[in-house]
């Protein structure tokens, strides 16, 4: 029997869609537990997903789809998919660059307990049938010159299609992708790839050489005035994923800033951007001497950061965390991880403990430090999109809330319901590390600002992390306030009518560094004047 000859066209699309569905049982699995489970409420999304993925992955294969090409690179992703699959659904596992270090690294003898019947018959089954049915199957070519036209426009509407199921189900998605980030580890055969091209990152790296920074650094003449006898403390609190249009205090509509409205020293910045749209972003963005335009990760990490500058200039220095760490920004700095839960502790759950936390025991650090102190605490904040998980009970003022991660469940006027309830935590939370301040009766201050902002169905977009030239205001835009004791602006000599006054000028992370130096008059020649927001308002006696 003679079969006609298949259009080459069509093998982009035929050949994902095996892909997708023969080889990712692991992943569907996964997908479907995350998003609620097996409901028949839930086909359209499972549907949608499945056909976004098929897209994205028909638009890949159309780059190699030619004569003398496209069978091997397909016949390679099936062996390829047939071998990792089983080993996914036998043993569990996820593909990541640590699995593929064990593969590359590991003996013979070890690879030979890995061998199984059932692991052939699989690879026969899933891989070499396929494989051979591919190689079998009768394709009519078009000449090159028509091949990259006819693939141009499958790669096109390819794209167009997985833009298109992307902006319609990206609030149903987000939560799942983002909650759940394993599943771009188990997503075959993307899995492999993604893993080897990290395995070959870390292996190959060139190692690390932090370079100091601000070894200059040194105490202003500020700090040897008169009657400067007390020590001063300065606690910076890192936001997560707070955004400025929901601070009432920046003219939100609905109360979320009930206590830090009553402090009259506090001065709120109104016009902030962020370094970035995402924690491992801004965080060792901020804390480094680079503006947003001149920062990579690799540079960050490769040099000192502002931790590092105070300590050089004899502060002590201390870093609480109740998030996913500081990114490297206090690798060098006493920390403290306050995010584990500790049984029969009240701020804490089985699963995390609440921001108030991080002032456990702060009181006493305070009092019993023998130096001047600098103290970060990083905030979980509002994280969502179990934007509910991040408060207690009594601080669900704004209702109905949104009590699950699947946003596609609640009504935006839920999902801000929740996010605004976090907000009001944080305004609570701010409010008592000013009380512990304003008891240890000393020279304090309190700087605040987030990391990020978030999206909270504006323009259907949920969550942060887009792009930073596409994202949204919500996601670039935050807060940042200063507190300061009557005593600490008179010790440094720094005019609070001069900062309100300044409060609406448009300022960013970039100024994080340079300001927090300037503030506690920190003498070094990596401060930069220009970016130092307290500089025009330091009046010297």
């Amino acid at each position: 029997m003679k079969f006609s000859r298949i259009d080459s066209a069509y093998l982009p699309l035929a050949a994902s869609s095996l892909l997708v569905l023969a080889y990712n049982a692991s992943f569907w699995q996964r997908f479907i537990t995350a998003a609620g489970g097996l409901r028949l409420d839930k086909l359209l999304v499972y549907l949608g997903a499945c056909l976004l993925l098929v897209t994205v992955f028909s638009a890949v294969l159309a780059l190699v789809n030619y004569r003398r090409l496209f069978k091997p690179v397909v016949i390679a992703l099936l062996l390829l998919s047939s071998v990792t699959a089983y080993f996914m659904s036998q043993y569990g596992v996820v593909v990541d660059a640590s699995m593929v270090q064990n593969v590359v690294e590991t003996d013979v003898r070890e690879a030979g307990e890995l061998f199984s019947w059932k692991l052939v018959q699989v690879v026969v089954l899933f891989g070499l049938l396929p494989s051979w049915l591919v190689w079998r199957l009768p394709v009519q070519y078009r000449p090159l010159r028509r091949a990259l036209v006819a693939n141009g426009g499958v790669m096109a509407v390819s794209l167009l299609l997985a833009l298109g199921l992307l902006f319609v189900m990206f609030k149903v998605l987000a939560p799942i992708v983002r909650e759940h980030r394993e599943l771009r580890f188990m997503l075959t055969p993307t899995n492999v790839f993604q893993a080897a091209n990290g395995y070959v990152k870390q292996k190959w790296a060139t190692p690390t050489v932090v370079a100091p920074l601000g070894t200059d650094a040194a105490k202003g003449k500020r700090w040897a005035l008169a009657g400067s006898q007390q020590r001063v403390v300065t606690i910076i609190v890192v936001g997560e994923t707070a955004r400025a249009k929901n601070f009432s205090l920046n003219g939100y509509g609905r109360q979320t800033n009930p206590y830090l409205s009553q402090e009259r020293e506090l001065v709120n910045f109104t016009n902030v951007s962020s370094c970035g749209t995402a924690t491992a972003v801004s965080l060792p963005c901020l804390f480094s001497d680079l503006t947003r335009a001149g920062y990579t990760e690799e540079k960050a990490r490769s040099k000192e950061g502002l931790l590092d500058v105070l300590r050089h200039a004899g502060l002590e220095v201390l870093w609480r965390d109740n998030n996913s760490g500081c990114k490297g920004a206090c690798a060098r700095v006493g920390f403290e991880d306050m995010s584990k839960p500790v049984a029969g502790n009240p701020l804490c759950n089985d699963e995390e403990c609440y921001d108030e936390r991080l002032l456990e025991g702060l009181p006493e650090r305070i009092r019993s430090a023998g130096k001047d102190m600098v103290i970060v605490l990083h905030q979980k904040g509002s994280h969502g999109p179990a934007y509910w998980k991040r408060y207690p009970p009594g601080f669900a003022k704004f209702a109905p809330e949104c009590r699950t991660n699947e946003l596609d469940q609640c009504s935006r006027d839920e999902i801000a319901a929740a996010y605004d309830n976090s907000i009001l935590y944080t305004d609570y939370f701010l409010s008592k590390t000013i009380a512990v301040l304003k008891d240890a009766g000393i020279p304090a201050s309190m700087l605040y600002f987030s990391d990020h902002g978030e999206s909270l169905g504006e323009k259907n977009m949920y969550l942060h992390g887009a792009p930073y030239v596409f994202a949204p205001d919500e996601q670039r835009k935050v807060p940042m306030m200063l507190w300061m004791s009557d005593s600490f602006s008179q010790r440094f000599r720094i005019d609070r009518g001069c900062l309100a006054a300044r409060s609406s000028q448009p300022f960013s992370h970039d100024n994080i560094f340079h300001s927090a130096l300037g503030m506690l008059d920190v003498s070094t020649a990596v401060r930069n004047p220009k970016l130092d927001l307290f500089q025009a308002c330091i009046h010297d006696a």
